[in-house]
């Protein structure tokens, strides 16, 4: 399942998925994350399952565009670190 955080406006759409089958919960985005904007806990889409997933804390979902500002190819990342972190590649920005 493809878990979706963040917001559309009138500025654009600004959205973290994370594909909750391919994440094992190892914690790695929340460690890379400069911004602190990820967290483990549990799956809100799936309470039946056992194994934590990584998500958007609650506090960033409303302000992803400025938040994760700081990475963004502008920002002189050349990949994001929450995406080079996650070796299950389960982890995409819309923007």
């Amino acid at each position: 399942m493809i878990a979706q955080y963040g917001y559309k406006d009138g500025s654009g759409t600004y959205y973290i998925s994370i594909d909750t089958d391919k994440c094992n919960g190892c914690g790695e985005c929340v460690t890379a994350c400069p911004a602190g904007v990820f967290e483990v806990g549990e799956d809100e889409a799936d309470p039946f399952r056992e194994e934590p997933v990584a998500k958007v804390k609650e506090e960033h979902r409303k302000k992803l565009r400025f938040s994760c500002a700081p990475c963004k190819p502008t920002g002189g990342w050349k990949t994001l670190p929450c995406i080079e972190s996650c070796s299950t590649d389960a982890i995409s920005h819309s923007w």
